[in-house]
């Protein structure tokens, strides 16, 4: 997961991941995306391989990359114990608004 972790923490790689959400693309396709040259896209790609985040397949002369879900599914199941205590603790928050609210409006 720590792959995973790394990889996301850059903006370009989650631009790349964001893009190829909405269908698979050429490395072409993607480094438009970018405001970075070609080689820094091939660098981008590959930490996103590498983490298993993406897949690459060859056509013809081209490569075209691929969204694996999976890693991601991870790092959700990872963030779920803390996202029911962040739950918990927004009620709470919610509840001593709502209440600071009608105490206002009742003086």
């Amino acid at each position: 997961m720590d792959a995973v972790m790394h990889a996301l923490s850059d903006s370009s790689r989650r631009t790349v991941l964001d893009a190829l959400e909405q269908g698979d693309a050429t490395v072409n396709e993607l480094a438009a995306l970018l405001p970075i040259a070609r080689p820094g896209v091939s660098r981008h790609l590959r930490v996103l391989r590498e983490a298993g985040l993406v897949e690459v397949r060859p056509e013809a002369q081209r490569r075209v990359y691929s969204l694996r879900p999976e890693p991601l599914a991870e790092v959700d199941d990872w963030l779920g114990r803390y996202r029911s205590r962040w739950e918990q603790h927004l009620g709470a928050l919610h509840t001593e608004v709502a209440r600071g609210r009608k105490q206002r409006s009742a003086r």
